[in-house]
């Protein structure tokens, strides 16, 4: 695993590592119905409000594709509901029945912490590149790069780049992770409820282009 300094690497531009036209885009999610999606958990309620889907539970679960993605461009919105709470979207991961583990782009719902946009090892090695958790120079550098890009009772647009090894993270335009690690190359996309009692998380807009 390749930790690429943000300050120095040209994929700091959009155009540098990962196509941004607009076009060629699909939608994950129809606004109408869960087709192409699946609860990976034996728990948990997803279901369709508006364009909107809902995730309710009183134990974390995943909403995950049915199919696998390699190389893409996703988008994503989430709101996070108030009080405690923790998300985020899984890509290249590893689904069965109740588990799902992989790569997560983290939202964060603690306001101090503020390590939304972070890519956390679900199931695995957990915080071990954007930040190294712990390290207090990694953590440091992670909060000054993410600022306040994350906006902690409104909608929030993520973006996710993957192209072979090169792994990027946006939240609100802003980049907050950009990485190269080998671990996973495909996977299923998902969305988390963290198990918090009776909150609702809800997601919107969820596109993917699929890259060559």
């Amino acid at each position: 695993m390749k930790l690429l300094s943000l300050m120095t690497t040209t994929c700091l531009m959009a155009s540098a590592c990962f196509a941004e036209d607009k076009s060629d885009f699909k939608p994950l999610f129809d606004g109408k119905t869960l087709d192409g999606w699946k609860n990976a958990y034996t728990w948990g309620e997803a279901k369709v409000v508006g364009d909107e889907i809902h995730l309710t539970g009183n134990q974390k679960f995943f909403l995950v594709t049915e199919k696998t993605y390699g190389d893409f461009i996703f988008e994503g919105e989430i709101l996070l509901p108030s009080g405690q709470a923790n998300s985020g979207f899984m890509f290249r991961a590893h689904a069965s029945q109740n588990k799902v583990f992989g790569y997560q782009a983290e939202v964060d719902g603690d306001p101090n912490r503020k390590w939304s946009g972070g890519l956390y090892d679900e199931g695995r090695r957990m915080w071990f590149a954007s930040p190294i958790k712990g390290n207090k120079e990694s953590e440091a550098a992670f909060r000054k790069r993410a600022g306040d890009a994350f906006k902690r009772n409104d909608w929030n647009t993520y973006r996710i780049s993957c192209k072979g090894k090169k792994i990027r993270i946006e939240v609100n335009g802003v980049v907050t992770t950009d990485i190269e690690d080998a671990t996973d190359a495909e996977g299923v996309i998902g969305i988390q409820h963290h198990g918090e009692k009776g909150q609702t998380y809800k997601f919107r807009n969820l596109r993917i282009k699929e890259l060559k």
